[in-house]
């Protein structure tokens, strides 16, 4: 009971990494609201935690979402401890000279902005509570350059460095914020791109698996990482060494 009372929010939790986030926060004693676009799913996840989880339909780019979320968490749990930044989205490969500024657009919209979002609506809730945890869901392409994924890329060492400005400047407050970045993790998001002859260029000789993800996730929302903030968490099975 790692996380016992503590309230958290979870965004893109009703499948792949977000849902595993969630169901591991939810075993450690948080009050967990699972937000995202797949109402079903995130209904069934949140129905299967019991009274201490709550699903919200939510558009992480939409603002009026995202007030409503803040306002929806507080009235059924309390103020915010915890924000877990994880909604993302990837497009396949495509040549920079053929990149569309719609497609460009539409990943920094969901991948950054909504980064943005979130940190900017939950702050207040965060200070009544006394501080908290922000954790931003980026990507080894947060630290490294994703091949012709300009977008992507862009989005996520933007994740990497709004997580550092926001440290600075919330710290005063009680509220921690950091960011993760995942190698090959298998999700429905990633499992066309994983294959034997990839991973055998891992260290680890293996790719990743959700719940590392999520154990990484509960520490930072715990106590235990109370003197950890503005850093990047790397776990990507050692590719970046």
């Amino acid at each position: 009971m790692r996380l016992k009372d503590k309230v958290i929010i979870v965004t893109g939790g009703a499948r792949g990494m977000g849902a595993s986030h969630v169901k591991k926060l939810a075993g450690e004693g948080a009050k967990v609201v699972i937000t995202d676009i797949l109402e079903e799913e995130g209904a069934r996840i949140a129905k299967d935690l019991g009274k201490n989880a709550m699903f919200i339909k939510q558009d992480v780019t939409d603002i009026a979402d995202w007030k409503h979320v803040v306002e929806k968490t507080e009235e059924t749990f309390g103020p915010v401890n915890v924000l877990v930044n994880n909604a993302g989205i990837d497009v396949p490969e495509q040549d920079l000279d053929n990149y569309s500024e719609e497609t460009y657009l539409k990943v920094i919209a969901v991948n950054q902005h909504s980064v943005f979002y979130g940190m900017k609506y939950v702050v207040p809730s965060m200070k009544k509570a006394g501080g908290g945890s922000i954790v931003n869901i980026s990507s080894l392409a947060g630290i490294i350059g994703a091949y012709k994924k300009i977008a992507y890329t862009a989005s996520k060492f933007a994740v990497r460095g709004m997580t550092k400005a926001a440290a600075k400047e919330l710290g005063e407050f009680g509220i921690r914020v950091n960011s993760i970045h995942p190698g090959f993790i298998r999700t429905p998001m990633t499992e066309h791109l994983i294959n034997d002859e990839l991973v055998q260029m891992f260290p680890l000789r293996r790719e990743g698996h959700p719940e590392e993800v999520s154990d990484l996730v509960v520490f930072l929302a715990s106590d235990e990482s109370s003197y950890c903030t503005g850093a990047e968490f790397v776990i990507d099975g050692g590719m970046n060494a």
